[in-house]
């Protein structure tokens, strides 16, 4: 009777069995299916981040010129991508109805099939020139200081910027949050203006703590903030809000005052310098060569306003241990989608990636249809990647699909692999953490280009319009 069990027994798991076996081999040969999927944005934007028909890997030889993408060959680990929470993107956003806007969060933030999967954020401390006013978080009337920080509070902050960001972390937990301070509050300064000036050395150690203070404010309302840099283009001190600090004053606040303040904290943020153009990587050279700042220093940051981004290559070269971040590049009201698309795909996200950068964010992420807020001397030409107006009706814009072609498919944790650069065809390729390899392509030539993607001895052949932006994965 035992044996007669057993037999039935086996005799009923059978179908079960065969059943798994049959759903994994499915599963692998999806996996192996030799199809590669691509999605193309073209310039005359008859296309906008669109899936194309699966190309087919075979072994057949032809003369076309070819990428070749080598997962062997491995580079800098990805952070993320995304874009500038300002202040007046935070308002922007506010503007629009509890569904519409949990819809655009989701669209912006999630890792759904029809999102863009933004893994990284930047925030300004206190005020950046995308705020309705200036403001600092210790704001004192003239002649009046506060050495203690007993005022210290996160201001208009609470009421767009922190309330947008909880939003935000319901959907993706894990973004990744800088924080970089426009200015310090105007009573450290030594020409009484939130326009230019330079912090006073007698401040160093009581802004160190402010930084402290910022930290844990925002912990304690759920917000990590896993790195900061101590002044956003410390070399521009025209904007407003803004401040020169200079590469000797600021080794000196990081190595002697910021640094053991986050130290005796137990503070765990990033600490990454300068935050400015790729013209003066002289300046990050500087602070990294200081004994007392270097161990304090996560990395270094770049824009790209003015120089080359190989720049970012001479600091890597310089300090290998130290990573490299690309955070900030706007896109502007007077150029036109044609030109933003070609140029920042290839110099700011291709272009960074290629020079180690760990991360490529662009500017604000969302304004209204006037270009608005911005304050007083600031920026009124920068181009959110939403221009949301007074109807709720939202427009994405070309920085959206700049930096959608990559954080689409390339999430934290990915790493930059081996591709050749083409003729025309400037590129850069990635291996997710699942296994899956991203290519990203800008054709930078004034013809169509018909080229080969070969990996691992077998390749697909495809054909991409001049200045035209496609991203393959496999």
């Amino acid at each position: 009777m035992k044996n007669s069990m057993k037999k039935l027994q086996i005799l009923l798991l059978l179908p079960l069995i065969a059943v798994q076996v049959k759903c994994g081999s499915s599963k692998n040969a999806a996996a192996n299916s030799g199809k590669a999927q691509s999605w193309i944005t073209t310039t005359d934007e008859s296309s906008k981040l669109l899936k194309q028909n699966d190309l087919v890997f075979n072994s057949e030889t032809n003369s076309n010129q070819t990428i070749i993408v080598d997962a062997s060959q491995k580079f800098q680990t990805i952070e993320g991508f995304g874009f500038s929470l300002t202040g007046g993107s935070a308002q922007a956003i506010l503007k629009l109805d509890k569904a519409k806007r949990e819809a655009l969060l989701q669209e912006l933030f999630s890792r759904k099939e029809d999102a863009i999967g933004l893994s990284y954020l930047r925030i300004s401390i206190g005020a950046s020139d995308l705020n309705e006013t200036v403001f600092s978080y210790d704001d004192m009337p003239e002649g009046q200081t506060d050495l203690k920080l007993e005022k210290f509070n996160l201001g208009p902050d609470l009421k767009d910027v922190v309330p947008v960001l909880k939003e935000i972390l319901a959907i993706n937990p894990d973004i990744k949050i800088m924080g970089s301070p426009w200015s310090p509050p105007v009573w450290m300064k030594d020409n009484g203006s939130s326009k230019g000036g330079s912090l006073q050395p007698q401040y160093y150690q009581v802004y160190a703590e402010y930084f402290v203070k910022y930290i844990q404010a925002m912990k304690a309302e759920g917000i990590v903030i896993d790195a900061i840099t101590p002044q956003n283009e410390p070399l521009h001190p025209g904007n407003n809000p803004s401040l020169l600090m200079l590469a000797e004053q600021q080794a000196d606040f990081i190595g002697n005052h910021l640094g053991p303040a986050f130290a005796k904290a137990k503070i765990k943020t990033k600490i990454v310098i300068y935050d400015h153009n790729c013209n003066k990587p002289e300046y990050p050279l500087t602070i990294l060569k200081d004994a007392k700042a270097n161990p304090f220093i996560a990395g270094s940051a770049f824009h790209l306003y003015e120089g080359d981004i190989s720049a970012m290559s001479t600091v890597h070269d310089a300090y290998p241990n130290k990573d490299l971040y690309f955070t900030e590049q706007y896109t502007g009201s007077g150029t036109n989608f044609e030109t933003d698309l070609k140029w920042s795909v290839k110099n700011v996200v291709i272009g960074s990636m290629r020079n180690w950068s760990k991360i490529t964010l662009s500017w604000g992420l969302a304004n209204d249809e006037f270009y608005k807020p911005f304050t007083p001397g600031g920026c009124s030409t920068c181009k959110g990647a939403l221009m949301i107006d007074k109807n709720q009706n939202i427009k994405r814009e070309v920085g959206y699909y700049i930096i959608g072609h990559a954080s689409k498919f390339v999430p934290e944790g990915s790493v930059r692999i081996g591709s050749n650069i083409s003729g025309n065809l400037y590129n850069v390729a990635f291996k997710t953490p699942s296994g899956q390899i991203v290519l990203l392509v800008e054709n930078d030539g004034t013809a169509t280009e018909t080229f080969n993607i070969k990996y691992n001895q077998k390749q697909v052949s495809t054909t991409l319009n001049a200045g035209a932006v496609a991203t393959y994965v496999w």
